[in-house]
Protein backbone atom coordinates (compact mmCIF):
# COMPACT_ATOMS: atom_id res chain seq x y z
CA UNK A 1 0.00 0.00 0.00
CA UNK A 2 1.91 3.10 -0.76
CA UNK A 3 0.30 6.51 0.68
CA UNK A 4 0.80 9.82 -1.23
CA UNK A 5 0.81 11.67 1.92
CA UNK A 6 2.89 10.65 4.80
CA UNK A 7 0.85 9.24 7.81
CA UNK A 8 1.88 9.49 11.67
CA UNK A 9 0.35 6.45 13.41
CA UNK A 10 -0.02 7.22 17.50
CA UNK A 11 -0.92 5.92 20.29
CA UNK A 12 -4.10 8.64 21.37
CA UNK A 13 -4.29 7.64 24.92
CA UNK A 14 -0.41 8.87 25.22
CA UNK A 15 -0.12 12.65 26.08
CA UNK A 16 3.64 12.20 24.83
CA UNK A 17 2.12 11.37 22.07
CA UNK A 18 -0.64 13.80 21.39
CA UNK A 19 1.57 16.86 22.58
CA UNK A 20 4.02 15.33 19.27
CA UNK A 21 1.00 15.32 16.99
CA UNK A 22 0.17 18.99 17.96
CA UNK A 23 3.73 20.38 17.69
CA UNK A 24 3.61 18.68 14.33
CA UNK A 25 0.37 20.43 13.14
CA UNK A 26 1.85 23.65 14.20
CA UNK A 27 4.63 23.27 12.46
CA UNK A 28 3.56 21.28 8.85
CA UNK A 29 3.63 24.59 6.83
CA UNK A 30 2.03 22.05 3.62
CA UNK A 31 -0.60 20.15 5.77
CA UNK A 32 0.64 17.10 4.14
CA UNK A 33 1.03 14.84 7.09
CA UNK A 34 -1.78 13.13 8.47
CA UNK A 35 -2.45 11.62 11.86
CA UNK A 36 -4.38 8.30 12.72
CA UNK A 37 -4.76 6.99 15.74
CA UNK A 38 -3.31 3.73 17.06
CA UNK A 39 -6.55 2.64 18.41
CA UNK A 40 -8.59 3.34 15.26
CA UNK A 41 -10.17 1.09 12.85
CA UNK A 42 -7.68 2.76 10.27
CA UNK A 43 -4.60 2.81 12.35
CA UNK A 44 -5.79 -1.11 13.25
CA UNK A 45 -5.56 -1.67 9.68
CA UNK A 46 -2.24 0.14 8.40
CA UNK A 47 -0.55 -1.90 11.20
CA UNK A 48 -2.07 -4.99 9.70
CA UNK A 49 -1.06 -3.96 6.13
CA UNK A 50 2.52 -3.26 6.98
CA UNK A 51 2.68 -6.81 9.00
CA UNK A 52 3.16 -5.00 12.33
CA UNK A 53 2.02 -6.93 15.35
CA UNK A 54 -0.02 -4.92 17.20
CA UNK A 55 0.57 -6.16 20.70
CA UNK A 56 4.15 -5.68 20.65
CA UNK A 57 3.88 -2.10 19.86
CA UNK A 58 4.91 0.86 21.72
CA UNK A 59 6.45 3.03 18.91
CA UNK A 60 4.83 5.86 16.59
CA UNK A 61 5.02 4.73 13.31
CA UNK A 62 5.60 7.44 10.38
CA UNK A 63 4.63 6.16 6.21
CA UNK A 64 5.88 7.71 3.91
CA UNK A 65 5.83 6.73 0.01
CA UNK A 66 4.86 3.32 1.50
CA UNK A 67 8.12 3.12 3.56
CA UNK A 68 7.16 2.73 7.25
CA UNK A 69 9.23 3.34 9.89
CA UNK A 70 9.42 2.60 13.70
CA UNK A 71 10.80 4.56 17.14
CA UNK A 72 13.62 6.52 16.61
CA UNK A 73 14.02 6.48 12.90
CA UNK A 74 9.75 7.18 12.74
CA UNK A 75 10.73 10.67 14.28
CA UNK A 76 13.40 11.34 12.41
CA UNK A 77 12.01 11.09 9.29
CA UNK A 78 8.96 12.84 10.43
CA UNK A 79 11.36 15.91 11.69
CA UNK A 80 12.61 15.22 7.43
CA UNK A 81 9.12 16.12 6.51
CA UNK A 82 8.45 19.19 8.04
CA UNK A 83 12.22 20.66 6.59
CA UNK A 84 14.38 23.43 8.24
CA UNK A 85 14.92 24.01 10.87
CA UNK A 86 13.58 20.49 12.03
CA UNK A 87 14.68 18.51 9.63
CA UNK A 88 18.17 19.15 10.96
CA UNK A 89 17.61 16.31 13.02
CA UNK A 90 17.23 14.33 10.72
CA UNK A 91 21.35 14.06 10.86
CA UNK A 92 20.92 11.86 14.00
CA UNK A 93 20.25 9.26 11.29
CA UNK A 94 24.25 8.70 11.42
CA UNK A 95 23.97 6.87 15.02
CA UNK A 96 23.48 3.40 14.63
CA UNK A 97 19.78 2.66 15.24
CA UNK A 98 20.79 0.19 18.63
CA UNK A 99 21.53 3.56 20.00
CA UNK A 100 18.91 5.80 19.07
CA UNK A 101 16.17 3.04 19.71
CA UNK A 102 17.86 2.04 23.51
CA UNK A 103 16.62 5.75 24.37
CA UNK A 104 13.61 5.40 22.18
CA UNK A 105 12.57 2.55 24.36
CA UNK A 106 13.25 4.08 27.21
CA UNK A 107 10.92 6.40 26.86
CA UNK A 108 8.47 4.70 25.36
CA UNK A 109 8.28 1.99 28.24
CA UNK A 110 7.87 5.20 31.00
CA UNK A 111 5.44 7.48 28.37
CA UNK A 112 2.74 6.86 31.04
CA UNK A 113 4.51 7.52 34.23
CA UNK A 114 6.30 10.31 33.02
CA UNK A 115 3.53 12.12 30.79
CA UNK A 116 0.29 10.40 31.47
CA UNK A 117 -2.40 9.29 29.68
CA UNK A 118 -5.60 10.26 28.61
CA UNK A 119 -9.16 9.03 29.40
CA UNK A 120 -10.02 9.26 25.64
CA UNK A 121 -8.59 8.95 22.62
CA UNK A 122 -6.93 12.01 20.98
CA UNK A 123 -7.92 12.52 17.57
CA UNK A 124 -6.62 16.03 15.59
CA UNK A 125 -9.30 18.28 14.90
CA UNK A 126 -11.03 17.72 11.19
CA UNK A 127 -11.65 21.03 10.60
CA UNK A 128 -7.40 21.76 10.09
CA UNK A 129 -7.33 19.51 7.65
CA UNK A 130 -5.65 16.64 9.63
Amino acid sequence: MINSDPILIYDGYCNLCGTLVQFIIKRDKSSRIKFIPLQSEKGKSLIADYGINPLNLNSVLFISSGTFYMRSSAVLHLFKELGRPWGLFYGFIIVPPFIRDSFYNLIARCRYRIFGKRNFCLVPDQTSGK
